[in-house]
């Protein structure tokens, strides 16, 4: 059981918790296909837990690497990014609108996937392992997935309408990218 605690190890113990958080976004993929949005929605969140525990243990344990870095930015690009954005697109895109405007919400939503690939790429770039910055520049990805979710659900129970969805997301999008500040917790 050495290799849980081995920095070198591709299945240490904070990138076990990764691969937990990789898991419940395909699972959560899985369950948006079937229009189990409310499962979908628990599972990405169980992701989002593991995102935050895989860090920590990383950091205790120093356990942090290049391969871990890159295994979780992947892991927050289907969980923070891709999964979001395909809910969105399922429960509220797919059903309140048509024509033109399902194509503009394509656009959107790959504009959005885009720029959090964009962000994640560029966050990996200039990150040195084992090492946390006070702020974020930009929204981070999960913090992004968070923002959606409550867009989601503000639509969900009626508070604003689909091409409210479609602004919100150009906004929250452009923000993963932009120079605000964002306190690292």
């Amino acid at each position: 059981m050495k290799f849980l605690f081995n920095p070198t190890s591709h299945f240490n113990l904070a990138n076990l918790f990764t691969f937990v958080n990789i898991t419940a976004g395909l699972s959560a993929t899985y369950f948006i296909t079937q229009n189990n949005f409310f499962l979908a929605i628990v599972l990405a969140w169980i992701g989002g837990a593991f995102d935050i525990f895989d860090g920590k243990i990383a950091r205790k344990y120093k356990l942090s690497n290049e391969f871990g870095i890159q295994l979780d930015s992947f892991a927050d690009f289907l969980s923070f990014v891709l999964v979001p954005v395909f809910l969105i697109f399922q429960a509220v895109y797919f059903t309140s609108l048509s024509g033109m405007w399902i194509l503009a919400a394509s656009i959107i939503s790959i504009y959005y996937v885009i720029s959090g690939l964009r962000r994640l790429i560029s966050f990996n770039i200039h990150a040195d392992v084992g090492e946390v910055a006070k702020f974020f520049t930009g929204v981070p990805t999960p913090l992004g997935a968070i923002l959606l979710w409550l867009v989601y659900l503000s639509h969900a129970y009626g508070f604003i309408p689909a091409y409210v969805v479609l602004v919100l997301m150009i906004g929250i999008g452009w923000s993963l990218n932009s120079t605000l500040k964002v306190p690292h917790p």
